[in-house]
């Protein structure tokens, strides 16, 4: 059989990927990725999404979620949007969701009053949560942690943490979404990944950003999975195809 790889984290309907997104696609497939999972940002983004889902049929699976940067004076009226939509139709995933300390620190206190919020919607709708942890990792571990009751699963997208939080997110039930970063020398994620199981893990590009070596500083997409897919392989010491195998099964069961 055909290698096949999942993209469990890329925003495929930004205008950045909009002029080629059927090439890009195409050019995805002949690389052996048969899904692409579509984290929401907020509601000035759901139509694209919502649109590219629509066009890409048993391909492109939505999400549906406020991302913590886009928590600001209105994130209320933004998680009663998102809400709505979780009440009118199926979503794969809430996400991405979580805390971000990198850009402005500004709303914390929201970001986490919205991350426990839509954590609890995951709960009522089964569904698995993506999550985004830019440093503020032992926030967001600590924050599932307290909704953790055995049923809650999802992935900690885009992970750059160290070991000992690696751990606790394996031991809390969820994935480490691992993506171009991998591939970066000084990154040191690599000496992390080599320690950890490969059950634990599943692939993501985040495109259009975070584009691997050799594409690093350019426009990412979903073809390039495999140059992190192959890092992988390298770091584990195992075949590409048992990198595709087992990545895919654990990106199924995330998301069922």
């Amino acid at each position: 059989m055909a290698i096949q790889f999942i993209d469990t984290h890329c925003h495929l309907y930004l205008p950045e990927l909009k002029e080629d997104l059927p090439a890009i696609i195409k050019r995805a497939e002949n690389e052996g990725i048969i899904r692409f999972y579509l984290p929401a940002i907020d509601s000035s983004e759901d139509g694209p999404l919502l649109k590219t889902e629509e066009d890409y049929p048993g391909k492109c699976f939505a999400m549906m979620g406020l991302h913590p940067c886009s928590v600001k004076e209105n994130y209320q009226e933004e998680l009663k949007t998102a809400q709505d939509w979780l009440g009118k139709r199926r979503f794969f995933g809430i996400g991405e969701i979580g805390l971000d300390y990198y850009w402005d620190r500004t709303f914390t206190k929201e970001q986490e009053i919205a991350f426990h919020e839509q954590i609890e919607w995951a709960q009522h709708y089964d569904l698995p949560v993506i999550i985004h942890s830019r440093e503020s990792i032992d926030d967001c571990i600590g924050i599932v942690q307290e909704h953790q009751q055995g049923n809650l699963k999802g992935i900690f997208h885009c992970f750059t943490g160290s070991y000992e939080q690696a751990k606790k997110i394996i031991d809390t039930g969820f994935h480490l979404g691992i993506g171009g970063v991998l591939t970066y020398k000084n990154s040191g994620l690599a000496t992390v990944i080599e320690k950890l199981p490969l059950e634990s893990l599943v692939l993501e590009t985040d495109a259009p950003y975070l584009a691997p070596v050799p594409f690093r500083g350019k426009r990412n997409e979903s073809s390039y999975l495999k140059y992190v897919a192959e890092k992988l392989a390298g770091v584990k010491g195992v075949s590409i195809e048992e990198i595709a195998r087992v990545t895919t099964e654990n990106a199924m069961r995330v998301f069922g």
